[in-house]
């Protein structure tokens, strides 16, 4: 008996990442569009099929057009569409239309988002059906979300086998806080979700801030700033702990966005993915300094898409400074890439060296 397991995708999740706009919630996709945002959900959506070991064990229930539909075709996946939409795509079609899977009678819903789709999944579906959440937004803090498409193809196939069910968080970030240089999180809810940790993302954390983890990320900065080369270009990411670098520097820092410096002065603030093309351009020698966010232990492809594969790529591995305080990385396993390119995240794992204090540092595993 084959397993009935809904789709339903956000076509236009995470388009707000690599131009710097931190989300597409409400009009903001319309300003990412201006911008020159491409579409993030076609590609993870075609990597979680492409994936998927056991397709002759599914028949699907997908929503119409790029809300599914055109992604299923050629799967050699047996589907049915589901509901309607227009032509441009609302929160209340994927609410209405995951309610009807639910009457349907599916038995998984895979929905391919950001933390704003795992809200509306939530505010409809509830704990009455588990689901695999895809991490296609510019906003993935919810742990409900599995660290890639191939580890969502990874749950889905895990349910396929009759993998046990828990609860894992569904968060209400706020945006506005966001792009602000604010990370403003709460509980929202839970989602049933396929047990099998090895492909879940770990919740948000809060930064520490008690002393030792200020005076740990003070001489962090200070090992940074005394081996600084004028002449290089520095991609500063997102993060505290970068901040305090930028603090030590004596420059401005947009929490939450990426900025630059070059000679020890401030070149640019709250960079998008072109921006820092440009400046690529400009200087032979580039650097990129970032950080683990929160709790998830992601250096790529979580709160800093601005850093593109072709960013990622231009500016090299080999070139990639990475910090953070023990107390942190002490609760990590291991450290996450999530470009979205996987040839990419192959060549960023293995072994990297991760600045704790003062000339101090660990091997930390890099994994996708």
């Amino acid at each position: 008996m084959k397993k009935k397991i809904g789709l339903i995708v956000n076509p236009i999740a995470g388009m707000g990442g690599s131009v710097g706009l931190k989300g597409t919630d409400g009009e903001m996709y319309k300003k990412a569009l201006k911008l020159g945002a491409e579409p993030v959900t076609p590609s993870r959506t075609r990597d979680l099929f492409s994936n998927i070991k056991g397709k002759e064990s599914i028949a699907m229930l997908v929503a119409p057009g790029r809300m599914g539909e055109v992604y299923i075709q050629g799967t050699n996946i047996a589907f049915t569409v589901i509901g309607s939409a227009g032509r441009e795509t609302s929160v209340e079609d994927t609410k209405r239309i995951g309610k009807q899977m639910v009457s349907e009678g599916i038995e998984l819903l895979i929905v391919v988002g950001g933390d704003g789709t795992a809200r509306d999944i939530y505010d409809v579906v509830g704990l009455k059906v588990p689901v695999v959440a895809v991490p296609s937004g510019v906003k993935v803090f919810s742990s409900v979300f599995a660290s890639s498409a191939r580890a969502a193809a990874g749950l889905v196939d895990a349910f396929l086998k009759s993998a046990e069910i828990t609860e894992e968080e569904v968060l209400d970030i706020d945006e506005q806080a966001f792009r602000e240089g604010r990370l403003d999180s709460k509980l929202y809810g839970y989602l049933f979700v396929p047990d099998y940790r090895t492909f879940l993302q770990a919740g948000k954390e809060s930064s520490g801030s008690g002393k030792s983890t200020a005076e740990s990320k003070k001489e962090i900065a200070r090992y940074i700033v005394n081996t600084i080369d004028q002449k290089t270009l520095y991609l500063l990411g997102p993060g505290t702990t970068v901040k305090a670098v930028a603090d030590e520097i004596g420059v401005s820092k947009t929490l939450l966005g990426v900025d630059s410096v070059a000679d020890g002065r401030l070149i640019g603030e709250d960079l998008n993915e072109r921006d820092i093309l440009d400046q690529l351009g400009q200087y032979e020698r580039r650097k990129m300094i970032i950080t683990p966010l929160g709790g998830n232990g992601f250096i790529f492809g979580r709160g800093n898409k601005q850093f593109s594969p072709e960013v990622i790529r231009k500016v090299g591995r080999e070139n990639l400074i990475v910090v953070g305080t023990k107390d942190k990385l002490n609760k990590l396993e291991a450290l996450r890439v999530d470009t979205g390119d996987f040839e990419l995240d192959e060549l960023l794992s293995g072994y990297i060296e991760v600045i704790t204090g003062y000339k101090e540092g660990i091997k930390m595993e890099v994994r996708c």
